[in-house]
């Protein structure tokens, strides 16, 4: 099953999640984010030892107590501390202090800055431990590019999984013939309606058949969100949205044709998954049809309002093919 699929296929190994080195968890509320509280106004605190830093830091992170991670890494922490994904975050976070409980040493660089490394393959810390008099602080300002570019890498791979999955839900869904007309047709949404499994994903029981589509991928849907209430708005997945598209244009193999015919998409599928936050989350653009091709390309800052205007997959000239692992 496609949720199944995505544990296997969306398991980034323990090496390349120590290398992400400081995930911390937030927990988004509409239009209320605890880190934008927690950093406000926040003097950074400072420690006698880099040893006494990172005690710091980890009890914080064991106790998820964004407000003392604020204070330990300082006002420049605000938009390294969560990718605004916090799934993701979560399991980041376990995953780190799992690696820390392993593993940890700090090295000290000179007299005047230390790195802390994790897990058996000592993946180091990308924000530093400083000295400044007599007292030693973490120079987030230094890792955060690092930080953030960590982020970025690990998403963009995951995505391009999901996109690869996302292929194999809807294959599966077209064989269920989930409302028994005997038409080989494709899901034209992530989510069902209610009780009903005309969508990829639907609520199940012990005992009864599994949807295609995992519910995180499903509560990632940008599939007409404003007219939700907000606790129904998509939360993002690995930090990006995910979109169905139901046609394609003149650059896509066989040419320019819509996916729906008579109100059943039998002519093919398409996806297109984009950064929640662009720069932080992700920077590129992602597109798969039913051939299993996954392209990419980079809109810049105007990514969410190009994204969320693509109808077609249309992967011109502009898009690269994204390079089989």
């Amino acid at each position: 099953m496609f949720h199944t699929v995505l544990k296997t296929k969306m398991r980034i190994g323990w090496n390349f999640v120590a290398a992400i080195a400081l995930p911390l968890l937030l927990v988004l509320c509409a239009g209320y984010s605890p880190v934008q509280a927690a950093t406000k106004g926040v003097r950074q605190k400072t420690y006698h030892s880099p040893e006494e830093a990172v005690k710091a830091l980890v009890d914080a992170m064991r106790s998820d107590n964004i407000k003392q991670m604020s204070i330990i890494l300082g006002p420049q922490s605000k938009s390294i501390i969560s990718s605004g994904d916090k799934i993701a975050d979560k399991q980041i976070l376990e995953d780190f202090i799992k690696q820390y409980d392993e593993k940890n040493r700090i090295e000290m660089v000179s007299d005047f800055s230390a790195v802390l490394s994790v897990g058996e393959k000592d993946w180091p810390m990308p924000i530093p431990i400083v000295k400044k008099g007599q007292r030693w602080l973490f120079d987030t300002k230094a890792g955060k590019d690092e930080i953030l570019n960590r982020r970025i890498g690990r998403n963009e791979l995951a995505v391009i999984k999901v996109c690869e999955a996302y292929v194999d839900a809807q294959q599966e869904f077209a064989l269920m013939d989930t409302d028994g007309d005997g038409l080989f047709e494709y899901a034209q949404t992530f989510r069902s309606s209610p009780g009903k499994k005309d969508g990829l994903y639907w609520e199940t029981k012990e005992g009864q058949e599994s949807s295609p589509l995992g519910p995180f991928v499903a509560d990632a849907r940008k599939e007409g969100y404003l007219k939700e209430p907000a606790q129904n708005r998509p939360r993002p997945y690995h930090g990006y949205y995910y979109k169905i598209l139901k046609g394609q244009g003149v650059n896509a193999p066989g040419g320019a044709y819509d996916y729906v015919v008579n109100g059943s998409m039998i002519g093919g599928f398409a996806l297109v998954a984009y950064p929640a936050k662009y720069g932080s989350t992700g920077i590129m653009t992602f597109i798969v049809n039913q051939n299993g091709i996954v392209y990419q390309k980079n809109f810049g800052k105007n990514t969410t309002r190009i994204a969320e205007g693509l109808k077609l997959f249309d992967p011109d000239n502009t898009w690269t093919k994204v390079k089989a692992e």
